[in-house]
């Protein structure tokens, strides 16, 4: 009996650790969850994302900040949320400044293009 009796324990034990660690896993994701928003953020701020996306920009920044007062609140939950719809505003303010980019880099070759065939044509007459 003594040695069922110490396998209970230490059975006890352990689920006690592993119960803890799980409550305590359950409020760090938050940390990454913002910490990978803020990068996207970053990337999108320097793609351009407030020349040619500045709606998206703004209520990217503003949900990180609502995120950041979550985090200090410990409200994981709400910053891993708000962290979350911050980085897909950001991959959206990003997306459409690679788009406005290259419309810009189009618009530049067009007139090139244009330019070209202008010198072209006066020189064949």
């Amino acid at each position: 009996m003594p040695t069922k009796s110490k396998q209970w324990l230490k059975l006890l034990g352990i689920s006690a650790v592993l119960l803890m660690a799980g409550c305590s896993s359950m409020k760090t994701p938050a940390t990454a969850d913002v910490a990978v928003s803020d990068a996207a953020v970053e990337n999108a701020a320097g793609a351009g994302g407030a020349k040619y996306a500045p709606v998206e920009m703004n209520m990217a920044r503003e949900k990180m900040q609502r995120a950041h007062k979550a985090m200090a609140a410990k409200d994981f939950k709400l910053a891993a949320e708000l962290a979350n719809q911050a980085e897909s505003d950001a991959k959206l303010a990003q997306s459409k400044a690679n788009s406005g980019k290259a419309e810009v880099a189009e618009q530049a070759l067009q007139d090139d293009i244009r330019v070209m065939r202008e010198e072209l044509n006066r020189a064949n007459k």
